[in-house]
């Protein structure tokens, strides 16, 4: 079974740092695109920052020069590293990877359980 397993979120005062952390475990051949995304109550899912296998990387506009997207290939892992915070960025955030799988034929969405980060003002 494959999994990913979010941590860092909590609660940071406006201006704040946090670091977000994405574990894959499980049986993987391969990771391809790996990124971040974020959901409000009443909201669609939006994506904040993606990045490839090939360390290519995409932000939203309204988080680009503040947050940082990375990977190590080696330990499966994805981080987010989030300044200069505002409320704006509460959400729920999620991390997503494609993932082969041991026995699979073709790359499947996975997404972790979600961690909470909320901005006060």
């Amino acid at each position: 079974q494959v999994q990913l397993v979010e941590s860092g979120g909590g609660l940071v005062q406006a201006g704040g740092s946090l670091r977000l952390s994405c574990a894959a475990s499980g049986r993987i051949l391969s990771i391809g695109g790996m990124g971040w995304y974020r959901q409000t109550p009443g909201k669609q899912r939006e994506v904040v920052a993606t990045i490839s296998s090939s360390g290519s990387t995409y932000y939203v506009d309204s988080v680009k020069g503040r947050f940082t997207v990375s990977r190590d290939n080696a330990k499966n892992l994805v981080g987010l590293q989030m300044s200069s915070l505002n409320p704006d960025d509460t959400a729920v955030y999620y991390c997503n990877a494609m993932i082969l799988a041991v026995g699979g034929s073709s790359y499947r969405s996975t997404w972790g359980q979600g961690t909470q980060v909320t901005v006060s003002s």
